[in-house]
Formats: C-alpha cells, structure tokens, sequence
C-alpha cells in the first residue's frame, strides 16, 4: 500500500480540465446553442464519446463499447483487476457543462496524471449511457442495464424515445449497437475491485460550508411515482361547491401532506417533491374530472422515505373518500438507498486530508450510476462545489481546479486501495 504524498502540479491539471470542459461545450457536442442537450443515439452525443475515445487512446487506454453503447477504456487486458472510475457524459435537455461531464473529465484527468506520474495504476474509465433519462425518459438508464435492474420487455417495448417514438431496442439496433446482447453488459463490471465517480454537488452545503471536496456516505434511495384523482367533471359556473366531486382541493391536500410528512422525517434526510400537477380537461371554466400530482421523495434511510409513500398514499385514499372522489398511488420507479464502501470513503477522507484542503463528509440527495454499480462492486464518490446549488441548467457553474482537486484525491486514495 503506498502512503508517500504524491507530488501534482495542480495548476496543470486544473488548465486540462478547463479546456476539456470548455471543448465539450462547444457546437460540436450539444444540439443547441443556448444550453448542453446531449443524449443516446444523437450526432453530437456521438461526437462526445469519440473525444474521450481519442484522449484515452492518447494514453494508451484500449477503448470499446458495450452492446447498448457504454464507453469502456481500459489499460489492463480483460481478465486483470482494475480499479473504475467515471460517470456519465449525456446531459438534461436544458442542462449545464458540468453535470456528469466533469466526472468523466475528472476521470480522464486521473488516467493522465497515472501516466505522468510514471504510476501505471490499472484503472478502468466507464461513461455511462442515458443517466439523465433525456432520450428515454428513464434515469440511469445505462447503469441499470448494467446491473439488470430492466427487463427485456422494457427495453424493447416500453421505454420509448421522447423525440419519435421508437422503442429503446429500435433506436440502439438503428445506432448500430446490439440490444439482443444486453445481458452482456454486466461484464464491464467483473474486473473491477473499486468504483469511484465525481460529481458536481447539486445542491449548495460544500459553498456554504466553504468545502471544495464532499467524500460521499451514501446515496437517497428514491421513490417516483403519481396520484390519479377521480373526480367528476362539472360546469364551473353552473355546479354549486356543495354539490361537486372536484380533485383540485385534495390534490392540494396531499401537497401539503407530503410537505408535513417530510419534515417530520428530515432529520433522517428524508424529502418530498410534488413536480408536476396535472388536471382534465386543463379549462379555466370547467371543474376538473381527474387530477395527477407527481411524487418525488427521496432520503438516505429506506424505512422513513418508504414510510412517506405509504402514509401518503393512505392520506390520500382518506382525503378523497372524504370527498366522493377515489384517489390511487401508481409507482413509476424506485432505487433503494445507497451506502458507500467503508474501506472507499476512510481512503478518499485520508487522501482528502493528506491533500490540505477543506472538505467534509455527506450524503447525498441525487441518484447517480454509482448506485447501481454499489450492487456488484464497492463503490466511492466524491463531489465538488456547483456555484449556487444550480445544476440541470445553463447556469450550472463549477470550478476546474476543484475538479483537479479531486482527481489529485482519487489517484491518491486508488493507491491506498490497490
């Protein structure tokens, strides 16, 4: 196990990133102009996979992908242990630079210092395919193909593209990749004895705790999903309040329950979101027949987000009797909560140490591959400051030289952990 401090020129590696960054921001590799919008299948995510494919290649890295189109690169033959590292380079379709971006920079930035630094640690860079869910509509849709957390079903029939239509196996098999084999892709998971991905924070605790590196605890599981209300549609003007069966008032209910819910679970890292609401026929003069709320709840401890969907959908079926509506919870996606390795974080904390700047220990709030990836493989990740909080967004802003930061802290904790 190697102790010694490693000696990194930062400021190098600070300049590598920010032209990788600024490069990947370009024309080339998002569909418009006033924002990052990348994603599966598309010229211009294509395009982004074939850069990191050139730079990898640069350092000697051998490079594929999967059947589905996850970017493997690799500088030990199949068969050898190697330590991963990556993320995801696809982007929202109204995203930021950063975003998944920066940890496969980072990543790639890792892979250079190796071999600067004369280390020839084994590493193994991933770029997941679809985790923002912008061509599908499905969140870590790669990384879920990669642990079989999907069904063949699913894949070739329910997840549909939002641009056309075409089911998830069309548009792979029109990309020129092979669906059929999908199983396969667990594979690029069996020679790895660690993962650690870096990821901008999302949120704003490391800028206002003045932190330039969060070594991650553990990941919210999450649970998403909609109430359906039925009431009954009436005239708007015509209808006495006492008479109607209107969803609107218990939608508004359940909002505030999920509100109330929440905060009594806080203290455990439970929260809630309603993001959408939804009602038909969507008229200024006409009393609603149905309503559809979205729900978003989201915490570290699998007991008290869970217990928040189940209270709530009871609350709402009580809400909704009350009123001579029915109310129903149909759950469109979960993951269980996540905890990182023991061995990984006391690593990552020790070389965040060594390296002399401030950072802390955290959860975090987001779903990220490193979940699905925790289910084969001790998993890590590190997260650095986004201006604000703001993410998902042009806005989003994050500095390069935290990113080298980290890339100084994960080449430093993989040769505790090798």
């Amino acid at each position: 196990m190697a102790t010694e401090p490693l000696s990194i020129e930062r400021s190098k590696s600070t300049l590598r990133i920010e032209n990788d960054i600024e490069t990947l921001a370009g024309s080339d590799y998002t569909q418009t102009s006033d924002a990052i919008q990348r994603y599966a299948y598309t010229p211009v995510y294509r395009n982004t996979l074939d850069y990191f494919t050139a730079a990898l290649k640069e350092l000697g890295f051998d490079v594929h992908e999967d059947c589905v189109g996850t970017l493997v690169a690799r500088n030990r033959p199949a068969g050898e242990e190697v330590f991963g590292i990556g993320s995801h380079c696809d982007s929202n379709r109204n995203g930021g630079k950063y975003d998944g971006t920066l940890g496969v920079v980072t990543a790639l930035e890792v892979c250079r210092l190796n071999c600067d630094l004369g280390l020839d640690l084994p590493l193994q860079v991933i770029s997941f395919l679809e985790e923002e869910g912008s061509g599908f509509g499905q969140m870590l849709l790669g990384s879920r193909i990669t642990a079989q957390r999907v069904t063949e079903e699913e894949l070739k029939n329910r997840f549909r593209a939002i641009d056309d239509g075409r089911s998830f196996w069309q548009s792979a098999l029109d990309a020129g990749y092979q669906p059929e084999r999908w199983r396969e892709s667990i594979h690029i998971l069996d020679d790895l004895v660690g993962w650690i991905e870096t990821h901008i924070e999302q949120a704003r605790v490391l800028q206002d705790t003045h932190n330039r590196i969060g070594v991650v605890t553990g990941i919210a599981g999450y649970v998403h999903g909609d109430i359906w209300i039925e009431g009954r549609q009436d005239h708007a003007g015509a209808t006495p309040m006492s008479f109607r069966q209107d969803p609107g008032p218990i939608a508004a209910e359940i909002l505030l329950e999920l509100e109330r819910l929440a905060r009594v679970e806080m203290g455990k890292g439970t929260v809630g979101t309603v993001g959408e609401i939804e009602f038909s026929p969507s008229l200024i003069n006409v009393v609603p027949g149905r309503a559809r709320i979205s729900l978003d709840v989201r915490g570290t401890d699998e007991d008290s987000f869970r217990g928040v969907i189940s209270q709530l959908e009871a609350f709402a079926e009580t809400a909704a009797t009350a009123r001579g509506t029915t109310a129903k919870f149909i759950q469109r996606q979960t993951l269980p909560a996540t905890p990182m390795d023991a061995r990984i974080v006391d690593a990552l904390e020790s070389s965040a140490q060594t390296a002399g700047e401030p950072f802390m220990v955290m959860a975090s709030g987001a779903a990220h591959d490193t979940m699905c990836v925790a289910d084969h493989v001790p998993t890590g990740m590190l997260f650095v400051p986004c201006t604000d909080g703001i993410s998902h967004s042009p806005d989003e802003d994050a500095s390069p030289a935290d990113a080298a930061l980290a890339a100084e802290i994960i080449l430093s904790a993989i040769r505790k952990l090798i």
